[in-house]
């Protein structure tokens, strides 16, 4: 083994999540390329390393570092290098040679006992003088931390966030309340904190991590759709979480309360528990639903008039129901429109922007997704944007007052009508962020299927709405003569009623394959991607989509990904790979970015790569093609509707999955042009109406189920949807 110094004249790269790194050497027999892992390492650094010398086939040979340590520079030229290699800011190779001629081997002791000192080198203040010597101990410091986090298992990347947050305080918050750490920290939850309590020796049974644990399972409870739990839940589930006995949960949620992090509603048959920051999202959304909802003062005759020039002008055909629709938009400030496929709510619509725009009105278009924003566009001929983007996404929306978005109660949107399409998929956060940038006088049109799947984040928004019974609804049901044609609309409308659906195949576009056997649908869904559907409808094979109702299971997400993947896209000496935990990801993969993500990049270019535009933000749902991965740079990179592509960063395949097959939650607001459906019995509560009618209506051309017809009829019976903790409707009510 090699044993070599120097110092470290430049990095390269590194990888703050497992300390590998590359960088430059710098001693006396010149330059060297240093390969390794590395716990904490800055330019200037002067190291002892041992290792192998490896020949890279690219780069030439390199030092791969196995034990390295950071020492003191020991000659006057090592300490000059180092002072002025840029490790000390404001400390230039000048400096560093008026500092070294001066104080000679009593450099170090002069910037660590007496760095006033400094100051009788001429371009030196006192002031800088305190700064040089704060540095050289705040990396002292540093490093020590870096050794005392990883004793706990922690990761580079957040011993770094814990250090950068809390300095020398570290051994004092971890020893006594590690907990804080969930509290301050993004990317440490809960879970860790736990780990690192159990590491120091804190007791399972400590007041800190009881009402940290209680928090977590309230904000947990979010991921399900819940806006608060009932105490007897809350106290029941954080029991399990944390495998003790909670004696006295009034005296901890009293204090969660006085720490603002929990609000508690009593009536007098139960006991609520909110997240503060949702209770008071909630009350802010019904309060400015209620400032919006402005009664105008138009002539009915008058209205309907102008929708008959539009009519004669326009080839537009209204019914009854669509007209009473129009004439309520024009008359009220907020409006929903709700309705199943075919009934006509494009037209409707279309009908209401007309006759907008013949009112020289300003018109703004939106929905949840791109796909859903994609379709409104092509459907109405107007240009619709997701609502990220008609808000201007600006960073992070868990931070600072704007909550990341450019349009807001400061710089609302200009306006005199926002359309919102797909409403069902908008949960509250994003709701509460878009009534922000609307002012009353502006007119809002809520469209929605009120019978599609609730949104994926909290709340169910669009039902509380027309549960209040507050503002003016207009439920279209006429199903009209076109849709009438498709079996796909005809058969939705069944399940949505709970009437029996014929399953003879004799249709165009619905069919069901009976099989019992999950591995032969499996087979099956195999032969319809690869050999059936494409030529049917029209389409590329990754333009076809699997939707299960389950993650996990023999016909779950993981499994199929696992198994579509190698099949549709298998191993190639052409196509990298990249392992990430358990997952496996190619060149060529069908993805899916399960997060939003406020500060990702992404870029749309031509062919010879002219950036043509470019933006922030990929959404929970956005789904895409993996066209890069590479492992030199440790990135991929993954192309997202409308040619927009995302780079990410090997630490950040976390927020991405395989999506071959996804689960019908996921798949809101997304049409395609032929959906298949793998069907074997599941847990009721899952297994229910509107998951199946969710499912079925995302297609646009065919819809084929594979699997057990028993369980596709109990669905149909099946109206036991899980239930969501909302009151969002009595607060729009408590307003009035």
């Amino acid at each position: 083994m090699e044993k070599i110094t120097g110092y470290v004249d430049h990095i390269v790269f590194r990888n703050e999540d497992n300390g590998y790194t590359v960088f430059q050497l710098n001693n006396e027999d010149g330059e060297l390329t240093c390969v390794g892992k590395f716990a904490y390492i800055g330019d200037g650094e002067f190291l002892e390393l041992s290792g192998e010398y490896v020949t890279h086939p690219t780069y030439g040979v390199q030092l791969k570092v196995e034990e390295h340590r950071i020492k003191e520079p020991e000659d006057l030229e090592a300490v000059e290098r180092y002072l002025g290699s840029g490790a000390i800011k404001g400390i230039g190779p000048a400096l560093a040679g008026k500092i070294v001629a001066k104080f000679r081997k009593d450099t170090f002791r002069i910037i660590e006992e007496e760095p006033e000192r400094l100051a009788e080198i001429k371009g030196i203040s006192e002031k800088k003088a305190r700064e040089i010597a704060e540095q050289v101990e705040e990396k002292k410091d540093l490093r020590q931390a870096m050794i005392y986090l990883q004793k706990y298992g922690i990761s580079l990347t957040l011993a770094v966030k814990i250090y950068q947050k809390y300095g020398t305080r570290i051994y004092h918050i971890l020893e006594e309340n590690p907990y804080r750490l969930a509290d301050d920290i993004e990317g440490i939850g809960f879970k860790t904190a736990d780990e690192i309590a159990a590491r120091i020796g804190i007791h399972t049974d400590s007041d800190f991590r009881i009402k940290s644990g209680i928090f977590y399972t309230l904000l947990q409870s979010l991921a399900e759709g819940h806006i608060f739990l009932y105490e007897d839940v809350l106290l029941k589930k954080t029991s399990e979480l944390l495998g003790v006995q909670i004696e006295d949960i009034e005296k901890y949620l009293m204090d969660l309360a006085m720490e603002r992090k929990i609000v508690m509603k009593k009536n007098e048959e139960s006991v609520r528990i909110y997240p503060a920051k949702y209770y008071y999202m909630e009350l802010n959304t019904a309060k400015m639903l209620h400032d919006l909802d402005i009664d105008y003062e138009e002539d009915d005759d008058m209205i309907l008039r102008r929708l008959e020039k539009l009519e004669e002008y326009g080839e537009l055909r209204l019914d009854e129901k669509q007209r009473e629709a129009v004439k309520e938009a024009v008359k009220s400030g907020v409006f929903v429109l709700t309705g199943g496929p075919g009934t006509g709510k494009t037209t409707t619509i279309n009908a209401m922007i007309r006759y907008f725009e013949s009112e020289g009105m300003d018109i703004r278009l939106a929905a949840p997704t791109g796909r859903a924003a994609k379709r409104m566009t092509e459907a109405t001929g107007y240009e619709a944007q997701t609502i990220h983007r008609l808000l201007e996404v600006s960073g992070n929306p868990e931070e600072g007052k704007t909550g990341g978005f450019g349009r807001n109660r400061e710089n609302p949107l200009e306006t005199d009508a926002v359309i919102i399409d797909e409403m069902s998929m908008v949960d509250l956060p994003l709701m509460h962020a878009l009534l922000s940038a609307i002012v009353p006088g502006t007119r809002l049109i809520l469209v929605g299927d009120i019978n599609q799947l609730p949104s994926v984040g909290p709340g169910k928004v669009l039902k509380d709405i027309i549960d209040s019974k507050v503002f003016r609804v207009v439920m279209l049901t006429k199903i009209f003569r076109q849709a009438q044609e498709s079996d796909i609309v005809m058969n939705a409308h069944k399940i949505n009623a709970g009437q029996e659906v014929v399953l003879d195949n004799k249709s165009k576009d619905f069919f069901f394959l009976k099989r019992q056997d999950a591995n032969v649908i499996i087979s099956v869904v195999l032969t319809l991607i690869q050999k059936k559907l494409p030529k049917y409808v029209d389409a590329r094979m990754s333009d076809i989509q699997v939707l299960t109702p389950m993650k996990k299971g023999l016909l779950g997400v993981e499994r199929l990904n696992r198994i579509l993947q190698q099949y549709l896209n298998p191993p190639s000496d052409k196509k990298a790979e990249k392992e990430y935990g358990e997952k496996l990801f190619r060149v060529g993969d069908k993805v899916m970015q399960v997060k939003n993500n406020y500060q990702l990049e992404w870029e749309i270019a031509t062919k010879y790569g002219l950036v043509v535009d470019k933006g922030i933000g990929v959404f929970n749902g956005d789904m895409g093609i993996i066209t890069k991965i590479n492992t030199y740079d440790e990135t991929l990179e993954v192309e997202y509707d409308e040619k927009r592509k995302v780079t990410y960063p090997f630490k950040m395949l976390d927020e991405l999955e395989l999506a071959y097959a996804v689960t019908i939650h996921k798949s809101q607001g997304s049409e395609y042009p032929a959906v298949i459906i793998p069907l074997l019995a599941g847990p009721r509560q899952l297994y229910c109406r509107n998951l199946l009618y969710t499912a079925v209506t995302r297609a646009r051309k065919c819809v084929t189920l594979v699997g057990s017809d028993t369980v596709f009829q109990e669905m149909i019976q099946n109206v036991e949807e899980q239930k969501r903790n909302t009151s969002l409707a009595e607060h729009i009510a408590e307003f009035l």
